[in-house]
């Protein structure tokens, strides 16, 4: 097989525009399925990054063959047709979403969710101020990016974002300022900054959130039961981000189920288009349809019967082939395992995770992030054949699909395992 890998990042590079965390290319892919992908030089990585789209691998079958049967009967609907796929799709949601989540939107990307969510919030508020968290990613739109805490969307380039984004530090029990004797015992407490200023500006239109950060970040026993209340005392709209860690990928269809809370609006994306074509919902109260005046997420692809009907077969896999269960039970041996490998000696701490949604942190000496570190781990990993995303400098974040088997999904843990030890503190 010839190596057409160089030539065509050159080609890459020459062609596209560049930007931070995209460019430039370090390789190629020719092939992707299942778990796998596969460069022009014919290496092949187990990949557990895959932009959180992957939940049921890549080629998934299923969804190919669901692509190839609606091409033959309707490529299009204009989105005041009503048409088939996207009816059933909605009507899926509304039946497996929690709570009264009934009304949907469909949307190209999870962005564009974000930004019609905050829209509807306003709309059926009166009110334009959000609550979030610094380090979080709810998108790159302007909209999304102002309530998103992530610093590489917040730059003096692009100027002001929208104003009314208050901002507070997210939950993280190792790094609690609140300096509680354990994570059971300081959901109050670290929650105490959302409620404090929904209490104190008494105007906020919605709190915007993932229920668990997906690099990943697990809040505090009874975090959300708090937001929650405050939510429900102030008339604030709570808006849960579910984008990388919703459709099962927690051991649970959403991974607000975990927490016994229900959003108000929720926002799902990246694997509902079955890691083939982009699609992103808005999902709804339904007495929040009170929006009809104002123009809230005009799409034109918004009722597209092809990225519908994959949304809908994505979910009739996830059901019967039982994946949040199978995502949960892979998920304790996985975690099991990254627990084994902590310790001063490795430098490896504070494993993480649910279902298949799995992080470890790399440390020196002294307990302290060691990026440099993590990253040698991350490309002696990806040597041997296990691609994975570095997330917060120095944690090392899984998500591989849920359809794995174990045993490549304990070769890939051996393989990062072997990785830390070639790589000392």
């Amino acid at each position: 097989m010839t190596d057409r890998t160089a030539p065509l990042i050159a080609r890459d590079a020459a062609v596209f525009l560049s930007q931070d965390l995209s460019s430039p290319c370090t390789s190629s892919v020719r092939r992707a399925e299942g778990i796998w992908i596969e460069d022009h030089a014919g290496r092949r990585f187990m990949d557990f990054h895959g932009n959180s789209a992957h939940h049921l691998g890549y080629a998934h079958p299923r969804i190919l063959a669901a692509i190839r049967e609606q091409l033959d009967q309707l490529t299009f609907a204009p989105r005041r047709f009503a048409c088939e796929p996207a009816t059933e799709l909605a009507e899926e949601l509304a039946r497996i979403a929690p709570g009264d989540l009934g009304r949907s939107l469909f949307l190209p990307s999870g962005s564009d969710a974000v930004e019609t969510a905050l829209r509807l919030a306003r709309a059926v508020t009166g009110r334009w101020k959000t609550v979030s968290f610094w380090g979080s990613y709810h998108g790159s739109g302007f909209g999304a990016a102002a309530v998103g805490g992530d610093p590489a969307w917040r730059n003096r380039a692009t100027g002001p974002l929208p104003t009314g984004a208050e901002h507070v530090a997210q939950y993280d029990c190792h790094a609690c300022p609140y300096n509680h004797p354990g994570p059971d015992a300081c959901g109050l407490a670290c929650a105490r900054a959302v409620t404090d200023i929904l209490r104190r500006e008494g105007d906020v239109a919605a709190v915007v959130a993932e229920p668990m950060r997906s690099w990943p970040l697990i809040p505090p026993s009874g975090f959300w039961a708090d937001v929650r209340r405050a939510c429900d005392e102030t008339e604030t709209l709570l808006i849960f981000d579910e984008i990388p860690t919703g459709l099962g990928k927690t051991g649970r269809m959403f991974a607000s189920s975990h927490e016994g809370v229900v959003p108000d609006i929720l926002v799902l994306g990246k694997a509902l288009g079955g890691a083939v074509l982009p699609l992103a919902a808005v999902i709804a109260r339904r007495d929040l349809d009170r929006a009809a005046p104002w123009s809230i997420g005009h799409f034109t692809h918004e009722k597209n019967p092809v990225t519908t009907r994959v949304g809908l077969e994505v979910l009739r896999v996830i059901a019967e082939e039982g994946l949040a269960d199978r995502s949960a039970e892979l998920g304790a041996l996985a975690l099991e395992r990254l627990v084994g490998m902590e310790g001063a000696a490795t430098g490896l701490r504070h494993a993480r995770g649910r279902g298949l949604l799995l992080g470890i942190e790399v440390t020196d000496a002294s307990g302290r992030p060691d990026a440099a570190r993590a990253e040698r781990i991350r490309k002696a990993s990806l040597e041997a054949g296990l691609n994975f995303k570095l997330s917060n400098g120095a944690t090392i974040t899984l998500s591989p699909p849920l359809v794995i088997d174990w045993s490549d999904l304990d070769r890939a843990l051996s393989i990062l395992e072997a990785a830390a030890d070639a790589c000392q503190p």
